[in-house]
């Protein structure tokens, strides 16, 4: 698993439409590595101890300010000291007329500078927002993933236990593709995952006995959809007589996915099963246990067997990936 990307600063720039008042090379060449961003005011106080210049710099109303406080020429070497340690990109916020110091330090130390209307913050979460998806750790699986009552549901098994034959069942009842064979998870945050379809397979379904077909094109763009959080992991697997599967929903089974654990469950296929049906019952229970409800619980609560529940609440663990 690749553990370290990069981006390149165009994209950054046609995603928020970012003004160019000055640019080095081409920013197609310009990686940004990091979704860590700086608001440089002590550096324009001088200290520079820990200053990261593969962190994009954001200079707003206070950092303007600050330097108005100097003359013009000691404004002016300040400006030059802190383009001169040459971070990868210097973004003016608030359309602020900056006049032509800053220009004259970014060419001098060859600094991409960029300009947005946007308020310091708001470009300030959105560019950490666009960055921690893009550069996220990721890794490419083998499976289904669909969108389920709003779910994100992972299918996973060996190859022709039905994945896709079940996603089509499911698209087919008003529910979403996200991506079929090879599902591309990004680590978005210490909390969640993110899975899409690779660029070139996205929209496209495999089936044996017919072949590729696009869903997209067959059941319209309302039956696909870009990205989805990963929700619930269900693994799909031959029945197999001499395994005891789990009846009361218990056991707190989870699939650990880039040092994430993520509920899962198994369940056996064979023929008579309707899988789309499981599925969906599965994603509405899985709501309900977010919300707090156990349908198990309760029912054992019910019938006074609460000796049951205190036995529970070890999560068994699936092989990580």
């Amino acid at each position: 698993m690749k553990t370290n990307f990069s981006v390149p600063l165009s994209h950054l720039i046609n995603e928020f439409g970012f003004e160019t008042l000055f640019m080095p090379d081409n920013p197609d060449k310009i990686m940004l590595s990091t979704p860590e961003i700086n608001r440089p005011g002590l550096q324009m106080a001088g200290y520079y101890e820990f200053f990261d210049s593969d962190r994009i710099q954001i200079i707003g109303k206070s950092e303007e300010s600050f330097l108005l406080r100097f003359t013009k020429e000691k404004a002016e070497q300040r400006l030059l000291e802190f383009f001169s340690k040459k971070p990868v990109a210097v973004i003016i916020a608030r359309n602020l007329d900056i006049g032509d110091m800053y220009v004259k330090a970014a060419s001098e130390y060859g600094v991409p500078l960029l300009r947005t209307k946007e308020s310091t913050s708001n470009v300030m979460a959105a560019i950490i927002a666009f960055l921690s998806l893009h550069l996220a750790p990721r890794v490419t699986r083998h499976g289904v993933l669909v969108e389920v009552y709003g779910e994100g549901i992972l299918l996973l098994g060996e190859s022709g236990v039905g994945k896709s034959e079940t996603a089509i069942e499911l698209i087919k009842r008003g529910h979403r593709l996200i991506a079929d064979d090879a599902v591309e998870i990004r680590r978005v945050s210490n909390k969640s995952l993110v899975g899409t379809a690779p660029d070139n397979i996205r929209h496209f379904i495999e089936l044996r006995g017919i072949g590729i077909i696009n869903a997209s094109r067959i059941f319209g763009a309302g039956a696909v959809k870009l990205t989805e959080k990963i929700d619930l992991v269900i693994n799909m697997e031959q029945w197999d007589v001499n395994k005891v599967y789990d009846r009361m929903g218990l056991e707190n089974q989870t699939t650990r996915i880039l040092d994430l654990e993520i509920p899962s469950l198994t369940i056996p296929v064979k023929p008579g099963r309707n899988l789309a049906v499981i599925i969906e019952v599965a994603a509405m229970n899985s709501r309900q246990k977010k919300l707090g409800y156990n349908a198990a619980e309760d029912l054992l609560q019910k019938l006074g067997m609460t000796d049951e529940l205190k036995n529970t609440g070890t999560a068994e663990k699936v092989e990580p990936f």
